[in-house]
Protein backbone atom coordinates (compact mmCIF):
# COMPACT_ATOMS: atom_id res chain seq x y z
CA UNK A 1 0.00 0.00 0.00
CA UNK A 2 1.47 3.44 -0.90
CA UNK A 3 2.39 5.44 2.19
CA UNK A 4 -0.02 8.21 1.26
CA UNK A 5 -2.94 5.79 1.42
CA UNK A 6 -1.73 4.53 4.80
CA UNK A 7 -1.24 7.94 6.44
CA UNK A 8 -3.56 10.30 4.57
CA UNK A 9 -7.29 10.31 3.84
CA UNK A 10 -8.22 9.61 0.23
CA UNK A 11 -8.04 12.64 -2.03
CA UNK A 12 -11.49 14.10 -2.74
CA UNK A 13 -12.79 15.94 -5.80
CA UNK A 14 -15.68 18.36 -5.86
CA UNK A 15 -17.89 17.10 -8.68
CA UNK A 16 -21.14 17.88 -10.45
CA UNK A 17 -23.13 15.03 -11.98
CA UNK A 18 -24.87 16.45 -15.04
CA UNK A 19 -27.62 14.88 -17.14
CA UNK A 20 -30.49 15.85 -19.45
CA UNK A 21 -33.66 16.32 -17.45
CA UNK A 22 -35.28 13.50 -19.39
CA UNK A 23 -32.49 11.10 -18.35
CA UNK A 24 -31.98 12.36 -14.81
CA UNK A 25 -33.82 9.49 -13.10
CA UNK A 26 -31.79 6.85 -14.94
CA UNK A 27 -28.50 8.66 -14.24
CA UNK A 28 -29.38 8.99 -10.54
CA UNK A 29 -30.18 5.30 -10.39
CA UNK A 30 -26.72 4.44 -11.70
CA UNK A 31 -25.15 7.06 -9.42
CA UNK A 32 -26.83 5.49 -6.41
CA UNK A 33 -25.75 2.03 -7.49
CA UNK A 34 -22.12 3.22 -7.79
CA UNK A 35 -22.18 4.67 -4.26
CA UNK A 36 -19.09 6.87 -4.66
CA UNK A 37 -20.51 10.41 -4.35
CA UNK A 38 -21.56 12.22 -1.19
CA UNK A 39 -24.30 14.56 -2.38
CA UNK A 40 -25.05 17.91 -0.84
CA UNK A 41 -28.39 18.83 0.72
CA UNK A 42 -29.53 15.20 0.98
CA UNK A 43 -28.84 12.35 3.38
CA UNK A 44 -27.10 9.19 2.22
CA UNK A 45 -30.38 7.30 2.72
CA UNK A 46 -32.50 9.73 0.67
CA UNK A 47 -34.63 8.40 -2.15
CA UNK A 48 -34.23 9.35 -5.83
CA UNK A 49 -37.22 11.70 -5.58
CA UNK A 50 -35.51 13.72 -2.84
CA UNK A 51 -32.33 13.95 -4.90
CA UNK A 52 -34.30 15.06 -7.96
CA UNK A 53 -35.95 17.76 -5.88
CA UNK A 54 -32.60 19.40 -4.99
CA UNK A 55 -31.12 19.09 -8.49
CA UNK A 56 -30.21 22.38 -10.14
CA UNK A 57 -31.98 22.80 -13.48
CA UNK A 58 -31.04 25.03 -16.38
CA UNK A 59 -33.39 24.60 -19.32
CA UNK A 60 -33.11 20.91 -20.31
CA UNK A 61 -30.08 20.10 -18.13
CA UNK A 62 -29.99 19.12 -14.44
CA UNK A 63 -27.08 18.64 -12.04
CA UNK A 64 -26.37 17.51 -8.50
CA UNK A 65 -23.20 18.45 -6.62
CA UNK A 66 -21.10 16.52 -4.12
CA UNK A 67 -17.74 14.97 -3.25
CA UNK A 68 -16.15 11.85 -4.65
CA UNK A 69 -12.76 10.13 -4.20
CA UNK A 70 -10.48 11.21 -7.05
CA UNK A 71 -9.75 7.59 -7.91
CA UNK A 72 -13.46 6.88 -8.42
CA UNK A 73 -14.27 9.77 -10.78
CA UNK A 74 -13.05 8.17 -14.07
CA UNK A 75 -14.97 4.92 -13.49
CA UNK A 76 -18.07 6.86 -12.46
CA UNK A 77 -17.92 8.92 -15.66
CA UNK A 78 -17.65 5.68 -17.63
CA UNK A 79 -20.78 4.30 -15.96
CA UNK A 80 -22.86 7.43 -16.47
CA UNK A 81 -21.77 8.19 -20.04
CA UNK A 82 -23.93 5.59 -21.81
CA UNK A 83 -26.97 6.95 -19.98
CA UNK A 84 -26.34 10.51 -21.11
CA UNK A 85 -24.74 11.66 -17.86
CA UNK A 86 -21.37 13.30 -17.25
CA UNK A 87 -19.12 14.14 -14.31
CA UNK A 88 -17.59 17.62 -14.14
CA UNK A 89 -14.86 18.65 -11.71
CA UNK A 90 -15.50 21.86 -9.74
CA UNK A 91 -13.30 24.20 -7.76
CA UNK A 92 -13.73 23.43 -4.04
CA UNK A 93 -15.41 26.33 -2.21
CA UNK A 94 -13.14 28.27 0.13
CA UNK A 95 -13.46 27.33 3.77
CA UNK A 96 -15.33 24.08 3.16
CA UNK A 97 -13.49 20.93 4.24
CA UNK A 98 -14.00 17.82 2.11
CA UNK A 99 -15.32 14.69 3.81
CA UNK A 100 -12.84 12.07 4.98
CA UNK A 101 -12.43 8.57 3.57
CA UNK A 102 -9.59 6.55 5.07
CA UNK A 103 -7.91 3.40 3.83
CA UNK A 104 -9.51 0.11 4.84
CA UNK A 105 -6.44 -2.08 4.26
CA UNK A 106 -3.24 -3.04 6.03
CA UNK A 107 -2.33 -1.79 9.47
CA UNK A 108 -4.35 1.38 8.86
CA UNK A 109 -7.57 -0.53 8.35
CA UNK A 110 -6.88 -2.94 11.19
CA UNK A 111 -6.41 -0.19 13.76
CA UNK A 112 -8.72 2.44 12.25
CA UNK A 113 -11.54 1.72 14.76
CA UNK A 114 -9.21 3.00 17.48
CA UNK A 115 -9.16 6.43 15.81
CA UNK A 116 -12.75 6.44 14.58
CA UNK A 117 -14.04 5.89 18.11
CA UNK A 118 -12.29 9.10 19.14
CA UNK A 119 -13.03 11.28 16.10
CA UNK A 120 -13.15 11.33 12.33
CA UNK A 121 -9.73 12.30 10.98
CA UNK A 122 -9.95 15.81 9.46
CA UNK A 123 -9.38 15.78 5.71
CA UNK A 124 -6.17 17.82 5.98
CA UNK A 125 -4.64 15.76 8.78
CA UNK A 126 -2.33 12.77 8.88
CA UNK A 127 -4.17 9.59 9.78
CA UNK A 128 -2.36 8.15 12.85
CA UNK A 129 -4.20 4.79 12.89
CA UNK A 130 -1.16 2.58 12.26
CA UNK A 131 1.04 4.42 14.78
CA UNK A 132 -1.79 4.57 17.31
CA UNK A 133 -2.31 0.82 16.99
CA UNK A 134 1.35 0.10 17.67
CA UNK A 135 1.33 2.44 20.68
CA UNK A 136 -1.82 0.77 22.03
CA UNK A 137 -0.49 -2.78 21.93
CA UNK A 138 2.88 -1.72 23.41
CA UNK A 139 1.17 0.03 26.33
CA UNK A 140 -1.15 -2.94 26.84
CA UNK A 141 1.74 -5.38 26.79
CA UNK A 142 3.70 -3.39 29.36
CA UNK A 143 0.75 -3.58 31.77
CA UNK A 144 -0.11 -7.22 30.96
CA UNK A 145 3.34 -8.74 30.67
CA UNK A 146 3.00 -12.51 30.93
CA UNK A 147 4.01 -15.05 28.29
CA UNK A 148 1.25 -17.53 29.09
CA UNK A 149 -1.51 -14.95 29.43
CA UNK A 150 -0.33 -13.25 26.25
CA UNK A 151 -0.36 -16.56 24.37
CA UNK A 152 -3.94 -17.20 25.50
CA UNK A 153 -4.94 -13.71 24.40
CA UNK A 154 -3.28 -14.08 20.99
CA UNK A 155 -4.98 -17.45 20.50
CA UNK A 156 -8.32 -15.85 21.34
CA UNK A 157 -7.61 -13.17 18.75
CA UNK A 158 -6.84 -15.76 16.07
CA UNK A 159 -10.08 -17.56 16.92
CA UNK A 160 -11.95 -14.26 16.76
CA UNK A 161 -10.45 -13.55 13.32
CA UNK A 162 -11.99 -16.77 11.99
CA UNK A 163 -15.45 -15.53 12.96
CA UNK A 164 -15.92 -18.08 15.72
CA UNK A 165 -17.80 -18.39 17.92
CA UNK A 166 -20.74 -17.09 15.88
CA UNK A 167 -22.05 -15.06 18.81
CA UNK A 168 -18.88 -12.92 18.70
CA UNK A 169 -18.71 -12.56 14.92
CA UNK A 170 -19.67 -8.90 15.13
CA UNK A 171 -16.44 -8.33 17.10
CA UNK A 172 -14.29 -9.79 14.33
CA UNK A 173 -12.85 -6.39 13.47
CA UNK A 174 -11.28 -6.31 16.95
CA UNK A 175 -9.11 -9.37 16.18
CA UNK A 176 -5.98 -7.34 15.23
CA UNK A 177 -6.12 -5.55 18.59
CA UNK A 178 -6.43 -8.81 20.49
CA UNK A 179 -3.66 -10.56 18.56
CA UNK A 180 -1.33 -7.56 18.75
CA UNK A 181 -1.99 -7.10 22.46
CA UNK A 182 -1.31 -10.80 23.06
CA UNK A 183 2.00 -10.72 21.18
CA UNK A 184 3.08 -7.58 23.06
CA UNK A 185 2.15 -9.20 26.38
CA UNK A 186 4.28 -12.22 25.45
CA UNK A 187 7.22 -9.95 24.66
CA UNK A 188 7.02 -8.10 27.95
CA UNK A 189 6.41 -11.41 29.72
CA UNK A 190 9.79 -12.60 28.49
CA UNK A 191 11.34 -9.32 29.62
CA UNK A 192 9.78 -9.74 33.08
CA UNK A 193 10.32 -13.50 33.35
CA UNK A 194 6.57 -14.05 33.86
CA UNK A 195 4.54 -17.05 32.63
CA UNK A 196 1.51 -17.69 34.82
CA UNK A 197 3.44 -15.60 37.31
CA UNK A 198 7.00 -16.19 38.59
CA UNK A 199 6.96 -19.89 37.68
CA UNK A 200 10.47 -19.86 36.15
CA UNK A 201 9.01 -21.36 32.94
CA UNK A 202 10.75 -18.59 31.00
CA UNK A 203 13.98 -16.67 31.70
CA UNK A 204 13.98 -13.05 32.86
CA UNK A 205 15.49 -11.12 29.97
CA UNK A 206 15.29 -7.70 31.62
CA UNK A 207 13.95 -7.36 35.17
CA UNK A 208 11.41 -8.73 37.60
CA UNK A 209 8.78 -6.00 38.15
CA UNK A 210 8.34 -6.66 41.87
CA UNK A 211 12.11 -6.62 42.45
CA UNK A 212 12.73 -3.37 40.55
CA UNK A 213 9.57 -1.22 40.80
CA UNK A 214 11.45 2.10 40.69
CA UNK A 215 13.27 1.19 37.48
CA UNK A 216 10.02 0.04 35.89
CA UNK A 217 8.34 3.29 36.92
CA UNK A 218 11.12 5.39 35.38
CA UNK A 219 11.01 3.40 32.15
CA UNK A 220 7.21 3.77 31.97
CA UNK A 221 7.48 7.55 32.25
CA UNK A 222 10.25 7.53 29.62
CA UNK A 223 8.06 5.48 27.26
CA UNK A 224 5.30 8.00 27.84
CA UNK A 225 7.68 10.84 27.08
CA UNK A 226 8.65 9.23 23.78
CA UNK A 227 5.00 8.72 22.82
CA UNK A 228 4.20 12.33 23.69
CA UNK A 229 7.11 13.47 21.51
CA UNK A 230 5.66 11.52 18.57
CA UNK A 231 2.25 13.07 19.31
CA UNK A 232 3.79 16.55 19.16
CA UNK A 233 5.43 15.73 15.82
CA UNK A 234 2.09 14.60 14.40
CA UNK A 235 0.31 17.58 15.96
CA UNK A 236 2.80 20.01 14.43
CA UNK A 237 2.43 18.41 11.01
CA UNK A 238 -1.37 18.54 11.26
CA UNK A 239 -1.44 22.20 12.34
CA UNK A 240 0.81 23.01 9.35
CA UNK A 241 -1.50 21.14 6.96
CA UNK A 242 -4.59 22.77 8.49
CA UNK A 243 -3.44 26.38 8.66
CA UNK A 244 0.09 26.78 7.38
CA UNK A 245 3.46 27.32 9.09
CA UNK A 246 2.30 30.13 11.38
CA UNK A 247 -0.39 28.01 12.98
CA UNK A 248 2.07 25.16 13.42
CA UNK A 249 4.52 27.58 15.07
CA UNK A 250 2.20 29.06 17.73
CA UNK A 251 -0.16 26.15 18.50
CA UNK A 252 0.18 24.55 21.92
CA UNK A 253 -0.33 21.23 20.12
CA UNK A 254 2.35 22.24 17.61
CA UNK A 255 5.86 23.67 17.79
CA UNK A 256 5.07 25.97 20.72
CA UNK A 257 3.85 23.05 22.83
CA UNK A 258 6.75 20.90 21.67
CA UNK A 259 9.20 23.62 22.72
CA UNK A 260 7.61 23.88 26.17
CA UNK A 261 7.70 20.11 26.51
CA UNK A 262 11.32 19.88 25.35
CA UNK A 263 12.40 22.77 27.56
CA UNK A 264 10.85 21.21 30.67
CA UNK A 265 12.48 17.89 29.81
CA UNK A 266 15.92 19.45 29.39
CA UNK A 267 15.51 21.39 32.66
CA UNK A 268 14.62 18.14 34.43
CA UNK A 269 17.66 16.44 32.94
CA UNK A 270 19.88 19.34 33.90
CA UNK A 271 18.62 19.21 37.48
CA UNK A 272 19.21 15.45 37.64
CA UNK A 273 22.80 15.56 36.31
CA UNK A 274 23.60 18.96 37.91
CA UNK A 275 24.33 20.63 34.56
CA UNK A 276 24.03 24.42 34.45
CA UNK A 277 24.27 24.38 30.65
CA UNK A 278 21.27 22.07 30.37
CA UNK A 279 19.29 24.27 32.77
CA UNK A 280 20.00 27.37 30.67
CA UNK A 281 19.26 25.66 27.36
CA UNK A 282 16.05 24.18 28.74
CA UNK A 283 15.00 27.55 30.11
CA UNK A 284 15.57 29.30 26.77
CA UNK A 285 13.73 26.64 24.75
CA UNK A 286 10.85 26.46 27.24
CA UNK A 287 10.52 30.25 27.46
CA UNK A 288 10.43 30.51 23.68
CA UNK A 289 7.65 27.96 23.62
CA UNK A 290 5.72 29.89 26.28
CA UNK A 291 5.92 33.13 24.30
CA UNK A 292 4.84 31.45 21.06
CA UNK A 293 2.05 29.58 22.84
CA UNK A 294 0.76 32.76 24.46
CA UNK A 295 0.65 34.46 21.07
CA UNK A 296 -1.24 31.50 19.60
CA UNK A 297 -3.78 31.40 22.43
CA UNK A 298 -4.31 35.16 22.18
CA UNK A 299 -4.78 34.96 18.41
CA UNK A 300 -7.57 32.41 18.88
CA UNK A 301 -9.36 33.96 21.86
CA UNK A 302 -8.59 37.67 21.45
CA UNK A 303 -8.44 38.03 25.25
CA UNK A 304 -5.20 38.24 27.19
CA UNK A 305 -6.62 36.73 30.38
CA UNK A 306 -8.17 33.79 28.56
CA UNK A 307 -4.95 33.25 26.62
CA UNK A 308 -2.95 33.15 29.86
CA UNK A 309 -5.35 30.62 31.41
CA UNK A 310 -5.23 28.41 28.31
CA UNK A 311 -1.43 28.51 28.26
CA UNK A 312 -1.27 27.67 31.98
CA UNK A 313 -3.60 24.73 31.36
CA UNK A 314 -1.40 23.52 28.49
CA UNK A 315 1.71 23.62 30.72
CA UNK A 316 -0.05 21.79 33.56
CA UNK A 317 -1.31 19.14 31.15
CA UNK A 318 2.23 18.50 29.93
CA UNK A 319 3.28 17.57 33.44
CA UNK A 320 0.18 15.57 34.35
CA UNK A 321 0.10 13.76 31.01
CA UNK A 322 3.73 12.71 31.36
CA UNK A 323 3.26 11.44 34.91
CA UNK A 324 0.07 9.69 33.81
CA UNK A 325 2.16 7.14 31.94
CA UNK A 326 3.40 5.88 35.31
CA UNK A 327 0.26 3.73 35.24
CA UNK A 328 2.06 1.51 32.70
CA UNK A 329 4.33 0.46 35.54
CA UNK A 330 1.66 0.54 38.22
CA UNK A 331 -0.65 -1.90 36.48
CA UNK A 332 2.28 -4.01 35.36
CA UNK A 333 3.23 -4.34 39.02
CA UNK A 334 -0.38 -5.15 39.92
CA UNK A 335 -0.48 -7.94 37.34
CA UNK A 336 2.80 -9.37 38.60
CA UNK A 337 1.61 -9.15 42.23
CA UNK A 338 -1.68 -10.95 41.52
CA UNK A 339 0.14 -13.66 39.59
CA UNK A 340 2.66 -14.08 42.40
CA UNK A 341 -0.13 -14.43 44.99
CA UNK A 342 -1.81 -17.13 42.90
CA UNK A 343 1.47 -18.99 42.32
CA UNK A 344 2.54 -18.76 45.96
CA UNK A 345 -0.81 -20.13 47.09
CA UNK A 346 -0.65 -22.92 44.53
CA UNK A 347 2.85 -24.06 45.51
CA UNK A 348 2.01 -23.76 49.20
CA UNK A 349 -0.95 -26.12 48.83
CA UNK A 350 0.93 -28.48 46.53
CA UNK A 351 3.81 -28.95 48.97
CA UNK A 352 1.44 -29.96 51.77
CA UNK A 353 0.80 -33.35 50.22
CA UNK A 354 -1.30 -35.20 47.64
CA UNK A 355 -4.49 -34.52 49.56
CA UNK A 356 -4.34 -30.85 48.57
CA UNK A 357 -3.17 -31.26 44.98
CA UNK A 358 -6.68 -30.96 43.58
CA UNK A 359 -7.23 -27.78 45.56
CA UNK A 360 -3.86 -26.43 44.37
CA UNK A 361 -4.80 -27.05 40.72
CA UNK A 362 -8.20 -25.43 41.27
CA UNK A 363 -6.56 -22.36 42.83
CA UNK A 364 -4.08 -22.13 39.96
CA UNK A 365 -6.80 -22.32 37.28
CA UNK A 366 -9.33 -20.05 38.97
CA UNK A 367 -6.71 -17.58 40.17
CA UNK A 368 -5.17 -17.21 36.73
CA UNK A 369 -8.60 -16.88 35.14
CA UNK A 370 -9.50 -14.06 37.53
CA UNK A 371 -6.13 -12.33 37.05
CA UNK A 372 -6.40 -12.72 33.27
CA UNK A 373 -9.91 -11.28 33.08
CA UNK A 374 -9.40 -8.48 35.58
CA UNK A 375 -6.00 -7.32 34.37
CA UNK A 376 -6.95 -7.73 30.72
CA UNK A 377 -9.91 -5.42 31.21
CA UNK A 378 -7.93 -2.90 33.23
CA UNK A 379 -4.97 -2.86 30.82
CA UNK A 380 -7.27 -2.50 27.81
CA UNK A 381 -9.16 0.44 29.33
CA UNK A 382 -6.04 2.19 30.62
CA UNK A 383 -4.21 1.88 27.29
CA UNK A 384 -7.27 3.36 25.59
CA UNK A 385 -7.41 6.20 28.10
CA UNK A 386 -3.73 7.06 27.56
CA UNK A 387 -4.25 6.94 23.80
CA UNK A 388 -7.20 9.32 23.86
CA UNK A 389 -6.39 11.85 26.56
CA UNK A 390 -2.62 12.03 26.42
CA UNK A 391 -1.89 11.43 22.72
CA UNK A 392 -4.91 12.13 20.50
CA UNK A 393 -5.60 15.41 22.33
CA UNK A 394 -2.40 16.71 20.73
CA UNK A 395 -2.81 15.12 17.32
CA UNK A 396 -6.34 16.48 16.72
CA UNK A 397 -7.96 19.79 17.63
CA UNK A 398 -11.31 19.32 15.85
CA UNK A 399 -13.00 16.33 14.22
CA UNK A 400 -13.52 15.96 10.49
CA UNK A 401 -16.69 14.74 8.81
CA UNK A 402 -16.92 11.20 7.47
CA UNK A 403 -17.47 10.42 3.80
CA UNK A 404 -21.02 9.11 3.46
CA UNK A 405 -21.81 8.39 -0.20
CA UNK A 406 -25.36 8.37 -1.46
CA UNK A 407 -26.82 4.95 -2.21
CA UNK A 408 -30.17 4.66 -3.86
CA UNK A 409 -32.39 2.45 -1.71
CA UNK A 410 -33.00 -1.01 -3.15
CA UNK A 411 -36.15 -1.47 -5.08
CA UNK A 412 -38.75 -3.59 -3.30
CA UNK A 413 -40.71 -5.72 -5.72
CA UNK A 414 -44.42 -5.33 -5.32
CA UNK A 415 -46.23 -8.29 -3.91
CA UNK A 416 -48.53 -10.07 -6.31
CA UNK A 417 -52.09 -10.15 -5.09
CA UNK A 418 -53.93 -13.24 -6.34
CA UNK A 419 -57.17 -12.63 -8.14
CA UNK A 420 -60.30 -13.83 -6.42
CA UNK A 421 -62.06 -16.74 -8.10
CA UNK A 422 -64.45 -15.66 -10.78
Amino acid sequence: MPWREAFEPARMDRVAVVAPVSRLRAVLGELGAAGVVQLELVEETAGPEEVEAVAVRREQVAAVVGWSPSSSVPSLAGRLGPLGGAVASLRPPRGVEPPTLVSAGGATGAFQPLVDTYATVPYADINPAALAGVAYVVMFGMMFGDVAHGLLLAAAGVLLATGRPAALRRLRRMAPFVIGAGVAAMGFGLAYGEAFGPTHLVPTLWLSPLDHPTTLLAVAVAVGGALLAVAYVLGTANRWREGGPMRALVATSGLAGAAIYTGLGVIGLGWYVHSAVALVVGGVVGSTGLILGLLGCYAESGRAAQAAVELFDAVVRIGTNTISFARLAAFGLTHAALSQVVWSGTTGLWHRGPGLWVLAVALFVVGNAVAFALEGLVAGVQALRLEYYELFSRVFVAPGRPFRPWHSPPAHPSKEVPCSPG
